[in-house]
């Protein structure tokens, strides 16, 4: 079956539960308003199914492939959907105006990429790293810089790049080797090798703007010696355009489990001309604003897998006749639907769930980094970007685990036609998989919230979350309609401020306590974001428990399932949450 977006559930994110419209206004944007969101949302749909999702199953099958050195060539159709999307004016949605863009928030063009990528997600990950390059050099570069560079990334002339990892350096940047040299002109010759470069090289575009990590000669050692630099594949003349080839060659591209679609290059700079971004010394400051951008990204285009898996399940179990679902004949066929089954049903309200659930904390999430950038009061931007902080590994690591174990349970409800490549389920648990490992594996994002947020601060700013949970839960508690929500809600912030008393006091005497603790108390707490969601939700449909609209009952029922069927198994991950301690 084709992918189609989930149009209803994205508008009852965005405008009932999270009021983005009110929130734009609010900001100085009246003229996004609800109608608007909604025009780019069907858009974005129609583009989605019709354009890039019938080109998943066979960018998949064909790859990418390297018919000369140095040359990539995409999979058949990815460049004709590129340049439709570029005409369309995608590229520049959530760019500014000053710079060709269209100038609309991250909480809609999140919702956006969320389409894109459960359609094709190799496709869209070009232009979603491309964006993330124009979020760096507005951040980091100079005027000159941004003049050059971010009309032709809005544009989708040119497309961007992260460069970190080398063979010797993964998650410890600090022994990255990649040399950069000062020369007389005010640039740098750039040497060395990147790898696992997405969209390294490409034939989408004319032109390719990598970000580079290196280091300066003089430079202090470790993380502290890192700058970062603007390294284009061809060199901009004169007039801006792309001219003479930059020393920048891509070397080969992976052979991956999933993803076959998008390139991921080793890319080799010998003696290639940089050009410094931002501050020397300060190059891994300025390239975490392109990974936190990208781990809010791809959080949400894990929801989009999930959807599309889901969406696979949810019709094969509707259509498949298997046994009976009670035992004795409930039609004149000659077996009931599988979705009659009450383990089915189970496996398929999971997944809607969690897919549910996370895409209402992504878009939240994707909403404070549009108030920490736009509000007018500096008190609540500065208050939301500490929030923005806390969330944001949670949304990279919780939304990429459930889509994994959400993507296996649609291919359980498939059986062992969902091992097959047909139908399309296993082309998406492979896909899903590489989101675990993005911007920076699932375990670093645990050690970052717990290590560099919560322990940090004592557990300050979780107290500030846990906080605005508990309060939201007090609230709705005494109401009846609201209790079987609130109470579970209400419990799980005292678990969880309670084992957070625990971990600061614990990694105090034993320095492997937060280690041992990390991944399920990120897991614990993402589940608190994931119930607060639920019960938020549960709120807003109960103000329309009469009308016809089906959303609103299902939202009820859905909610019900996660605190009934759900929350109470997750609250028993704090038990296994505390340090480890030796027997």
């Amino acid at each position: 079956m084709t992918y189609e977006i989930p149009l209803r559930e994205i508008q009852f994110v965005l405008h009932e539960l999270l009021q983005v419209p009110a929130m734009l206004e609010a900001c100085g944007q009246p003229e996004l308003d609800a109608e608007t969101i909604d025009q780019v949302l069907a858009a974005a749909g129609q583009f989605a199914s019709e354009v890039i999702a019938p080109l998943n199953a066979p960018g998949d099958e064909h790859g990418c492939s390297m018919p000369s050195a140095g040359v990539v060539q995409t999979p058949p159709g990815f460049k004709k959907a590129y340049d439709e999307f570029t005409k369309n004016g995608w590229p520049g949605l959530s760019c500014s105006p000053e710079f060709g863009g269209q100038g609309f928030p991250s909480v809609v063009a999140n919702a956006v990429y969320e389409v894109f990528g459960g359609a094709n997600m190799a496709w869209a990950s070009y232009p979603g790293m491309s964006h993330a390059t124009y979020v760096n050099v507005a951040a980091n570069g100079s005027e000159d810089q941004k003049a050059l560079y971010l009309p032709k990334i809005a544009s989708g002339e040119w497309a961007g790049t992260m460069c970190l990892t080398e063979p010797n350096a993964g998650t410890d940047l600090g022994l990255m080797r990649t040399r950069a040299v000062a020369q007389a002109d005010g640039s740098y010759s750039i040497t060395g090798s990147k790898i696992f470069i997405s969209g390294g090289e490409q034939d989408l575009t004319e032109n390719i703007m990598h970000l580079v990590l290196a280091r300066t000669p003089d430079a202090p050692p470790g993380v502290k010696g890192i700058s970062l630099f603007i390294v284009p594949k061809f060199l901009p003349d004169a007039s801006g355009a792309a001219g003479a080839r930059n020393a920048v060659v891509c070397g080969s591209i992976e052979h991956k489990l999933g993803i076959h679609g998008n390139s991921t290059c080793t890319i080799n700079f010998d003696g290639a001309t940089g050009w410094l971004l931002g501050a020397p010394n300060k190059g891994l400051a300025g390239m975490f604003v392109q990974m936190n951008h990208m781990r809010v990204l791809v959080g949400t285009i894990a929801i989009g897998l999930m959807e599309a898996a889901y969406q696979k399940a949810l019709a094969y179990a509707k259509e498949r006749l298997q046994g009976r679902a009670s035992g004795v004949r409930s039609s004149g066929d000659v077996a009931d639907r599988i979705i009659g089954h009450a383990d089915v049903r189970r496996m398929l309200l999971t997944q809607k769930a969690n897919i549910e659930g996370a895409r209402a904390l992504a878009l939240w999430t994707s909403q404070l980094s549009d108030v920490q950038r736009l509000h007018p009061d500096p008190a609540t931007r500065n208050e939301t970007a500490e929030l923005l902080g806390l969330l944001t590994p949670l949304v990279k690591a919780l939304s990429s685990d459930l889509a994994v174990e959400c993507t296996l349970l649609a291919m359980q409800v498939f059986g062992g036609h969902g091992y097959i490549r047909e139908n399309g389920v296993e082309q998406h648990l492979r896909d899903v998989r590489i989101i675990g490992l993005y911007e920076g594996t699932n375990g670093v994002q645990a050690m970052d919230l717990l290590g560099r947020k919560v322990l940090a601060d004592q557990g300050r700013q979780m107290g500030v979350f846990l906080d605005m949970a508990g309060a939201f839960a007090e609230t709705c508690g005494p109401r009846e309609p609201m209790r079987e929500f609130a109470q579970p809600l209400a419990k799980l912030v005292t678990d969880i401020r309670q084992l957070t008393g625990e971990l600061v006091a614990a990694s105090a005497q034993d320095p492997h306590a937060a280690g041992a603790a990390a991944a399920p108390y990120l897991r614990l707490v993402g589940h608190l974001a994931l119930g607060w969601s639920w019960a938020r939700m549960a709120e807003v449909a109960l103000k329309h428990s009469g009308s016809t609209d089906p959303i609103y009952a299902s939202k009820i029922a859905t909610a019900r399932f996660y605190f009934h069927a759900c929350c109470p198994r997750r609250r028993r991950c704090a038990a296994r949450s505390g340090p480890a301690r030796p027997r």
